[in-house]
């Protein structure tokens, strides 16, 4: 595999999924040893020609030699594309690219929310990512569709509820959402819409969990045992993922009792239709 040398990929350090392909291009070759450097640690020489508006939203790789800086999707195509030059040649490909970019977006301003981390606030420069209404919503929106969807499958393997329709799962999920949001009256609407993502994120989580016995069900008839064991497995991790990301969001932590409330109300109301 060719190495892209003299380059350097500035990476959030307080975003697990940052830390983790920006090693993986280290270690697989793509990059030399030093290809990876957190944004915090930025020299003072390096901020005079790195955009700091810009890379905390679109990744930044720096070409040492030249001093010029590549950003977002052109990063990542630059550095895969450098050793699979095919790759490169479609991903720029004028509608292709455009797909990609947005696709970039999508993920980067939402990456907060998909995986959280703990940020060191004694970081002088922070790599945090504006924050985009468009793209939140989008994502949200995204999250609860696919959500509604599986556990619609996923609740008709279980004879005791009332058959399942997609208008209830949909209203169930944005009903959480709206539910969570009364105990979080105090905070301000980005805070709001922000733990709105990380709710979201932990039922999509969830809901992803569910596939392999929806899948395996379509070749066998599982047994309730596995189908509502699975479904309480599954509920507690959601439960435990839903519990930390309150405490990294520093928001109350009764809103994970909150949450549990939620789901007994509707499933009560759901038994009771």
């Amino acid at each position: 595999m060719k190495t892209l040398e003299n380059q350097t990929l500035l990476y959030d350090e307080d975003c697990p999924l940052c830390s983790l392909y920006t090693t993986g291009f280290v270690k697989s070759g793509m990059l030399d040893e030093n290809g990876r450097k957190s944004y915090c640690q930025l020299s003072t020489e390096e901020q005079n020609f790195v955009d700091l508006k810009r890379a905390p939203n679109e990744i930044a790789l720096i070409n040492n030699e030249t001093k010029t800086v590549t950003y977002g999707i052109d990063s990542l195509i630059k550095v895969i594309g450098f050793s699979f030059p095919l790759i490169e040649k479609i991903a720029t490909v004028k509608p292709i690219h455009f797909i990609l970019k947005k696709l970039y977006s999508f993920v980067s301003f939402n990456r907060k929310v998909i995986i959280p981390g703990n940020v060191k606030e004694e970081n002088k420069l922070q790599c945090t990512p504006d924050f985009n209404y468009k793209y939140r919503f989008l994502f949200i929106g995204f999250a609860l569709t696919l959500t509604s969807f599986i556990l619609f499958g996923y609740s008709n393997l279980i004879p005791i509820l009332p058959k399942s329709n997609i208008t209830r799962e949909i209203i169930l999920a944005f009903g959480q959402i709206v539910f969570q949001s009364l105990f979080l009256f105090k905070f301000n609407k980005q805070a709001v819409i922000n733990y709105a993502g990380n709710l979201m994120t932990v039922s999509l989580f969830g809901s992803l969990t569910l596939m392999p016995i929806l899948i395996l069900n379509q070749f066998f008839q599982l047994p309730q045992t596995i189908i509502l064991g699975w479904f309480g497995m599954t509920v507690l991790i959601m439960f435990l993922e839903h519990f930390r990301r309150v405490k990294v969001l520093k928001l109350p932590f009764y809103l994970s009792f909150t949450w549990i409330l939620y789901r007994i109300l509707a499933l009560l109301l759901i038994l009771n239709i």
